[in-house]
Order: structure tokens, then sequence, then C-alpha cells
């Protein structure tokens, strides 16, 4: 990273000493932020030091298991789009551009339950939330590469000179969506059960001093990590659903027995109750991490224990997710799709700190529940009612795209569909 010292951390002790033990010296993750420039880039994901402890604090209520069932209906109402739009395209015997489909299904559910507004993404291809959120991710044009390699590396010479690395028309678009909405709730006197309202309630209540830039910023963040996150699990979910006949009967099977306990509804206790689709959602979660490294920065010097090495304040850690979850040294045969490494017979064998698709310590994922909560409302939405296998056109096997934020397939991974 130009002139920055990075510290490639492969072993497990060292690594849960970075993460958990010796946090106090890798409290930060070493992400650019410019509150002036860049407001949306100062959120909980990029601060560090005693504004990111202050912010955890305030925040982590909001995302308790009561708060997450209590959104639940918001997230419900956004699978009318995705069961229309799967219909017609069964119907029509098409095949689908699963991670296409996934991601207008998450924005919808992002801009319902995070930013209070109906995406319709699913009936306008060039739907505005859509559009923006997928120029975060995907628009990395050299230029705007470099200026964030530049902000990583040099951070304070960056804010002094003003460096913005999100898109500029995005954060336009984002502030005034919130701006809108918040000044509409407050007018109207209107509540909604969804992320936005809890940081307008945070702001009411006194317990933040929160502007709309700052609230921008959290609903931005939750955006970031429901997102692409959500739909790349998603895709490699199903797709591997698609190659294994027999895990996708299985999951198939314990949604018609835990739905029909359920008045044949998805609820809340509904998806809570599906142990073997938790199973297969963190086995894809292991074969296929959202962020295949996460990174650590050394806020103070920090002496390697049992080692003669120092880390100087400000080297940056990174600690390599994808490695550990494919390595044989951890999981028997790594290549294999198979849930059983996470039933709980078979669970306490996994060694601490070498599974990590939502980091670990204090700086775990807030959003795990919310995350979590969202796939398996979509994967129990197509599975109970379709059969999914690989279409002709998907290229096996999957080649990486080395230019994406997140583990992402190179070309699009097509799968043919069929009503149960």
């Amino acid at each position: 990273m130009f002139s920055r010292p990075v510290y490639l951390a492969i072993d497990v002790d060292i690594i849960k000493n970075v993460m958990l033990k010796d946090f106090e010296y890798f409290i930060d993750r070493g992400f650019y932020h410019n509150k002036k420039h860049d407001p949306l880039s100062a959120n909980l994901f990029a601060i560090g030091g005693q504004k990111w402890k202050d912010l955890r604090t305030k925040l982590t209520p909001t995302f308790t298991s009561g708060k997450m069932k209590s959104m639940f209906n918001t997230l419900i109402e956004c699978t009318k789009g995705l069961q229309n739009y799967i219909s017609v395209k069964c119907d029509n015997g098409e095949a689908l551009d699963i991670k296409n489909v996934l991601e207008r299904f998450t924005v919808d559910i992002i801009g319902s339950s995070a930013f209070g507004i109906e995406c319709n993404s699913f009936k306008s291809v060039n739907a505005e939330f859509q559009k923006h959120g997928m120029e975060v991710f995907k628009s990395q044009s050299k230029v705007r590469t470099m200026k964030s390699l530049f902000a990583v590396s040099k951070p304070d010479l960056a804010r002094s000179l003003g460096v913005v690395t999100l898109p500029k028309s995005a954060t336009s678009f984002f502030l005034n969506v919130v701006r809108e909405t918040v000044n509409y709730r407050h007018t109207n006197n209107f509540r909604r059960n969804d992320m936005l309202q809890i940081l307008i309630d945070l702001k009411s209540n006194n317990k933040m001093v929160l502007s709309i830039e700052e609230i921008a910023a959290q609903a931005f963040v939750f955006f970031l990590a429901g997102f692409e996150t959500s739909s790349t699990t998603m895709t490699f979910c199903l797709y591997e659903l698609a190659i294994n006949e027999d895990i996708q009967n299985k999951v198939r099977q314990e949604i018609t027995s835990v739905l029909a306990k359920h008045g044949n509804q998805i609820t809340y206790d509904a998806i809570m109750d599906m142990k073997y689709m938790q199973q297969v959602i963190d086995e894809t979660l292991r074969k296929y991490p959202p962020l295949t490294f996460l990174t650590r920065q050394c806020v103070k010097d920090y002496a390697i224990p049992n080692t003669d090495i120092i880390l100087e304040r400000g080297t940056m850690v990174m600690l390599p997710v994808f490695g550990l979850h494919r390595d044989p040294e951890y999981y028997e045969n790594p290549e294999e799709f198979n849930p059983e490494r996470f039933s709980d017979a078979n669970k306490h064998n996994i060694r601490p700190f070498t599974y990590l698709p939502f980091g670990e310590g204090p700086r775990l994922c807030i959003g795990l529940r919310f995350g979590m909560m969202e796939t398996k409302i979509g994967l129990t939405t197509l599975l109970k009612s379709y059969r999914f296998s690989v279409n002709k056109n998907t290229k096996t096997p999957l080649v990486w795209d080395r230019f994406s934020f997140t583990l992402s397939s190179e070309t699009p991974i097509w799968l043919d569909i069929k009503k149960i």
C-alpha cells in the first residue's frame, strides 16, 4: 500500500490476539474516512478510536433480536416483487442471472428497511437506488482506485487535501433520500419499523447528537453491509444447492416441515427454527466469504508474543479470511460443500478464529442478525416454491472477479428454475 507497511497474519493465535485478546492495539480498521468532504465515509464500519466505541455502544441495542423481529414484516413485504418476477421468468422458461435477481431483492430490502423508501427494482431496471448502489461497489475506475489507495496509505494528507473516495452522485443521492425522509416523518408525525426510525429516535431522545449527514452515514453502512454481502451469500448458496441436489432437497424438506408448523407462513419464529438452513448458510459463508480478507490497523507499537517482531503504530494487519476458510489444516476437503461441518455434532470441531465471515471480537459485524434474517427470508421464499439447477451458460469452474470489493464471479451465474 504505497509506503504503508502491511503485516499478513496467518498464525491463528496471532489472529486471535489482533481481533480479541490485544484488541486495544488494533481498534481501527484502517479505512479512510473524511467527515467534512466525504460525509458518508464517516460511518461505523470505517471510523475508529473513541468515536467508534461511542457510536458502536449507542447502535448495538438497535440490532437486538427484538428489534429484528419488529422489522420482519417490512422485509416480508419486499418478497412480493421477487416472487412476481421469478414467477414470470419461470412461466417463460427463462434462466436467471441469479446475482442480478438477488441484488434487486436486497436493494428493495435495504431501501425499505434502512432508508424508508420503496425501490421497486423488479419493475424498473434503472431504479435510482439500485443504480447508485451499484456505483459504490462496481464503478472502480483507475482514478478512483488510485485515490482510494492514496487515501488508505496517507489518510491525514488525503483528508487535508479533501480527497473523496465515494462517487459524488451516490453521496448526493443518499443524503437527499435521508434528508427528505427524516423531514417527512417529522412534519407528518409518521413512524415506521425500520432502521432509519431507530436512528431518528436516537437523535430525538437525545441519546446521541446526530446530524442529517451522520444519520445518512449510518444508514449508508447498513446499505453496505446488507446489499452486496447478502446478495453474494444467497447467490453462492443457490449455486451450490443447484449442484448438490440432495442438499437442496433436504433444505426444502425442512422448509416445508417448519412452515407447516407455522400456518404455512414465513414468520420470524419459523426461520429461526430452520436449523439445517442455518448450516447451509454457514457452509456457504465458509466456502464463499463475501469479504476475502479483513484489516486492522495497529494504533500503538505492538510486540507479537514469542517473537522479536514489533508492529509499529500505523501498520496495517491483513487477516486472510478466504485462505483460512479453504485451508485443509482447519477444514477437511475444503473444496467440498458440506453443511454437516456446522451440525450440532460437528461444529465444536471448528477451531476458533478460523471461521470469520463476520469478523470476530469487538468489531464483529453489527448487522450480523439482520443479514442472516434477510438471507433466510430470501432463500426460504425461493426454495419453498422452486427447484434450481445450473444452466449450461454458467462458466465453470467459477473465476473470481479481481476488481470486485467482495467475492464475486467474473461471469454471471445462470440457474434454471422449475416450479414445484
